[in-house]
């Protein structure tokens, strides 16, 4: 082996050392999540019973399923505060369409309906020059305003009898409901890291004016970013539906807040072009586990309120924090 030969190894085994050593920096979600776990096992022993743990993969799989549409608007630099309402809406028009009677059609309309409000918000955004905050804003009025005309404030009961299997069924005791969520993550993780498409949303988020100017059809990639959020939203909307058994007026509450929140503590910059999959994933584990965790010790419903805000606080900290190092560390290389 030659000197020349070891020198480039050597050289090769720094680079990775030091790639290691950055994606180990920032991983603090995953760090906040294990510190949650360790807690979580020392305070109570029924956290981790295989009953607990399948009882959080179920109540954190349809958030966690909304969280990615959110990481994916925001990471083009906008925000969608609607997605609790669209949730509602999708799976109340899922179980009372056609009377419920067949799961495909519940799905299909149930998609069809976040497409079209995706559609519509995407449109509003990208060739109205309106803010997504706004546009979004008035969307959740006026989803969560249907739902309650539709339902009356009642649940809506649907016919089928097979309605309620995709979210009580179980693969080797793992609920589908989590293998659903985990397998759309992937999906969207190769779709953003690995295509033309994912690389056109990081670069509006970056600059929307630096991307058009390099030729990325800036309009178009918005529409289909809300669009394909609203896909996603919509088929959310149906599995709560399906874990419920049935469409709620009040499905989907609050889940703008949990989904942001989740998309920012897992390190995503609500400026855009910046954000991982994995850390949005990461982020809505955090939640889960505390509100598990709040619920098995008995805590007040308004306490956890206010749990969950301190950690929407925290995750604003840690994640402005994490940036200016980043920013002062580029600075401080191209002096």
């Amino acid at each position: 082996m030659t000197t020349s030969t070891i020198l480039t190894q050597l050289s090769r085994s720094r680079m990775n050392w030091n790639a290691a050593g950055r994606w180990a920096r920032e991983q603090y979600p995953l760090y906040i999540l294990i510190v949650l776990l360790v807690i979580a096992g020392l305070t109570t022993d029924v956290f981790f019973t295989p009953r607990n743990l399948a009882n959080l993969v179920l109540q954190t799989s349809v958030i966690g399923i909304v969280t990615l549409a959110q990481f994916i608007i925001v990471l083009t630099g906008g925000i969608d505060i609607s997605v609790g309402s669209v949730v509602g809406l999708s799976g109340v028009l899922a179980a009372g369409l056609f009377n419920g009677s067949s799961v495909p059609i519940a799905i299909g309309v149930a998609i069809l309906v976040g497409a079209a409000v995706g559609a519509v918000n995407g449109y509003l955004t990208a060739y109205r020059g309106l803010e997504p905050f706004i546009v979004t804003l008035g969307m959740l009025a006026l989803a969560r305003g249907l739902v309650y005309a539709y339902t009356e404030g009642a649940p809506i009961q649907p016919a089928a009898s097979d309605f309620r299997a995709i979210a009580t069924s179980t693969v080797f005791g793992f609920p589908v409901l989590g293998i659903i969520w985990l397998g759309l993550a992937l999906v969207i993780a190769f779709v953003v890291r690995r295509t033309v498409f994912g690389r056109r949303v990081y670069a509006l988020g970056s600059s929307k004016v630096a991307a058009r100017a390099s030729g990325i059809p800036v309009q178009g990639t918005l529409i289909a970013v809300y669009t394909l959020a609203g896909v996603l939203v919509g088929f959310a909307g149906f599995l709560l539906a399906a874990r419920v058994g049935a469409g709620t007026p009040t499905a989907g509450n609050l889940y703008e807040l949990d989904s942001i929140a989740a998309v920012v503590i897992g390190g995503a910059s609500l400026a855009g072009g910046k954000g991982r999959v994995f850390g949005a994933v990461v982020g809505t584990l955090i939640f889960g586990v505390i509100s598990n965790l709040l619920i098995l010790l008995n805590v007040s419903t308004y306490l956890q309120d206010a749990f969950r805000g301190g950690l929407i606080l925290l995750a604003v900290i840690l994640t402005s924090i994490h940036f200016r190092n980043r920013r002062n560390a580029s600075k401080m290389l191209e002096a």
